[in-house]
């Protein structure tokens, strides 16, 4: 018996938002797995970058809605910073270490799953994967399965995150 939620084919009228629905269901599930499975993992939260929570793994949502209007603010100072080449480029990867915990930040793609909303006007989003780990967690092991989330997230993206020739997100 799989634990992966069912996902039905629906035609129609009803198809866009249905399918759309579907794709978060199967994106939570991943989020709620990843927290579940990754050694160290306490929490995981996907973002827009205007800092709203689209999911989450089962963190409690005032919580979870303070994070991710706190990690919106982190990741754009981030992408904000003009590097050694003059140029402002967002960052692959943020790490913050606490006495109590690691927060990782990843750019994780834009998505049309979601609804539309303040900023979201085309119904496509920005997102951002916020994940908090205990503070003895693997860091490199971390942010190597959050690649791979990002990769399992790939299918439910209108554009996923790239890394162009020369390295920089795209």
């Amino acid at each position: 018996m799989s634990t992966h939620p069912e996902v039905h084919t629906v035609t129609g009228a009803a198809a866009s938002e249905t399918t759309a629905s579907g794709q978060r269901d199967v994106m939570a599930w991943l989020l709620r797995q990843f927290a579940a499975d990754v050694p160290g993992v306490t929490h995981a939260v996907l973002l827009s970058r205007d800092g709203l929570r689209l999911l989450d793994s089962d963190v409690d949502k005032d919580w979870a809605d303070e994070l991710s209007a706190a990690i919106s603010g982190v990741a754009s100072l981030a992408a904000n910073i003009t590097g050694p080449s003059n140029k402002k480029r967002p960052a692959r990867q943020v790490i913050i270490e606490r006495d109590d915990c690691l927060f990782f930040v990843q750019s994780a793609g834009r998505s049309a799953a979601f609804d539309n909303g303040p900023g979201n006007e085309r119904g496509e989003v920005d997102t951002i994967l916020a994940v908090i780990a205990t503070t003895d967690a693997d860091a490199g092991g971390v942010g190597f399965e959050m690649g791979r989330l990002m990769a399992k997230f790939a299918p439910y993206m209108l554009i996923p995150v790239r890394v162009g020739t020369s390295g920089d997100v795209r």
